[in-house]
């Protein structure tokens, strides 16, 4: 059996680099100096006073926190004139418009927020990122998120090519501020249903992206999945890749809580939250993005927000770990390395591999519709709960698909989407009854 040896926490995420670091990457690391995950919400108001209310109860909670400007939809596709006017007719927006607020305001915003170990993240979406990348540089901040893939096939119709061209020079403008920081939405592709093996190899080749295109600091995320054992896994490989592929630059690793169907019950979403900060203690994890009981019924406001926070930092803080090495049951390195090794071999010009990988089927995304995807590999939960591969296309990778089991069918999608939702939710409706049955024994 193989056994992957972990780096020790505070070597590969936060070990002394050259590069000078800006406020968020020095706000983490003082995290992991303190031996507290980070923990973020994803917040964004177009409202000046709701979100300085929301930014200063993040910056006040009870947990090492840093805040989040979530972009709007109008902005992450370009149209600020929009923007504009909604905010002007005083129309609501799903988030900051922060080319149509301007810098200035931004700025008056933020600035009295950041230091003190506190730091702010742009969060948009946008596969042509460079005017929120102007605005947020412009008012003094200097981490976001993104890339030319995991900003491109999920959330837009823009081609593949086009993108990878609009983030390197997006890219290229980021990282000639001093300090800047940037992470990598390729662990969450989809946000479910992508084996890990995929996930972790996109995190770490948008990595290899930012490098070659001049940024120092940088992120790389992993979103939980659906079985324990294979994420804390994952999580292990996306550090060891990480050390092989981005030696000499500043990283660290950033977990999502489930991004899937949330459960319905409080007991059960609070399980699923606490279940994802001990993934990020015992596999060294740095920073972690929060998700509220409140998802499955509502946009969760500041005060959920701000209780996540603190349930997240209080679920870490009475965790063992981090674990020093585990068995290699599901084969996550292997098929991330052979993943990224195939794509790098195509072109020294990461971008130019990235696209030319998924033009060749050597990157394929399962149930991911854009038309740059070739859309033939498949997924399913297998009887433990992990995801494995049903059909593997033209990636370098084999597919175990499950004895007798043939095509996938739409019930089949269905079962696997509300698998998680359904397995913390029925393990709190069942504590909750053996609850009232010992309260009803005691009495």
């Amino acid at each position: 059996m193989t056994v992957v040896e972990r780096p020790v926490r505070h070597s590969p995420g936060v070990r002394p680099v050259t590069t000078e670091k800006g406020t968020f990457a020095t706000a983490v690391a003082e995290g992991v100096r303190a031996g507290e995950l980070v923990v973020q919400p994803r917040m964004g108001f177009a409202d000046l006073p709701r979100m300085r209310e929301g930014m200063h109860a993040v910056k006040e909670a009870r947990a090492r926190t840093v805040g989040t400007l979530t972009i709007d939809s109008y902005t992450r596709v370009g149209d600020n004139e929009s923007a504009r006017r909604a905010l002007a007719d005083g129309t609501d927006l799903n988030g900051y418009p922060i080319v149509a607020h301007g810098p200035v305001v931004t700025r008056e915003l933020t600035a009295p927020l950041t230091g003190s170990g506190f730091a702010i993240q742009v969060r948009h979406g946008s596969a042509n990122p460079h005017r929120i990348i102007e605005a947020l540089l412009d008012a003094g901040l200097d981490a976001t998120e993104g890339g030319p893939v995991s900003y491109c096939l999920p959330y837009s119709r823009t081609p593949l090519d086009d993108s990878v061209n609009a983030w390197a020079r997006s890219c290229e403008l980021l990282a000639s501020r001093p300090g800047t920081h940037l992470e990598s939405f390729g662990g969450c592709m989809l946000g479910q249903l992508c084996p890990p093996g995929l996930l972790v190899a996109l995190s770490v080749l948008e990595g290899v992206f930012f490098r070659q295109r001049g940024l120092r600091s940088v992120s790389l995320s992993y979103a939980q999945q659906t079985h324990h054992a294979q994420d804390v896994e994952a999580l292990l490989a996306l550090r060891t890749l990480a050390g092989e592929f981005l030696g000499g630059i500043d990283w660290h690793v950033v977990l999502y809580t489930y991004m899937g169907v949330f459960p319905r019950t409080t007991e059960g979403a609070l399980g699923l939250l606490r279940e994802s900060a001990r993934l990020a203690v015992i596999t060294g994890t740095e920073r972690m993005i929060v998700k509220t009981p409140a998802e499955a019924h509502r946009i969760p406001t500041i005060g959920d927000n701000v209780r996540a926070l603190e349930e997240a930092a209080l679920a870490a803080a009475g965790c063992d770990g981090p674990v020093a090495a585990v068995d290699q049951e599901f084969g996550v390195l292997a098929e991330a390395r052979a993943l990224v090794e195939a794509v790098l071999e195509l072109h020294p010009d990461t971008g130019r591999a990235l696209a030319g990988a998924f033009r060749r089927g050597l990157l394929d995304v399962p149930y991911c519709l854009h038309a740059d995807n070739a859309n033939r590999s498949r997924s399913y939960i297998d009887t433990r709960g992990a995801l494995q591969w049903h059909s593997t296309g033209a990636m370098p990778l084999r597919a175990t698909p499950a004895p007798g089991q043939g095509r996938l069918r739409a019930d089949d999608l269905l079962g696997m989407l509300s698998y998680t939702q359904e397995s913390f939710d029925r393990a709190a409706l069942g504590e909750r009854r053996h609850a009232v049955e010992r309260h009803q024994a005691s009495g």
